[in-house]
């Protein structure tokens, strides 16, 4: 098992990495799933973006894309967030850069574990498990 974090062409930094780490193994085992190997890269928009148009086809920003590489009930993956689309909806949603990283690295883990978000329950489902998961981190 590997949990990493990577920055590219970034200057921010995730000051809570270690217990970041214990709450994504938490998900995954809490989930009946088995931690594997898991790379976070926080980057920029553009680089989001052009991995959005040539994996997904979809030519716009967005904040997170996350590449699922499990085997089994082993979770391994990439789970890109871009910093400039979390620092916008951050400030959107009135809350801090912190909370919404953090909140978008969840996600990325949950679409992994096989959580979705196209449909409203769906995204209603996602939103509780990350609420969930947020809590913990604070604690």
């Amino acid at each position: 098992m590997s949990i990493k974090i990577f920055y590219d062409e970034t200057n921010y930094r995730l000051n809570v990495w270690r217990k970041v780490r214990k709450i994504v193994t938490r998900i995954i085992t809490g989930e009946n799933k088995i931690p594997g190997n898991l790379n976070f890269i926080i980057t920029t928009d553009k680089i989001l973006r052009k991995l959005n148009v040539q994996f997904l086809e979809h030519d716009y920003n967005t904040d997170v894309i996350a590449f699922n590489y499990n085997e089994g009930d082993i979770i391994n993956g990439e789970i890109y967030l871009s910093i400039e689309t979390i620092k916008r909806n951050a400030i959107n949603y009135n809350v801090s850069l912190r909370n919404e990283v953090l909140r978008v690295m969840i996600h990325g883990i949950l679409h992994l574990i096989g959580y979705g978000d196209k449909r409203e329950e769906e995204r209603w489902e996602m939103r509780r498990m990350e609420d969930k998961w947020l809590k913990l981190i604070d604690d």
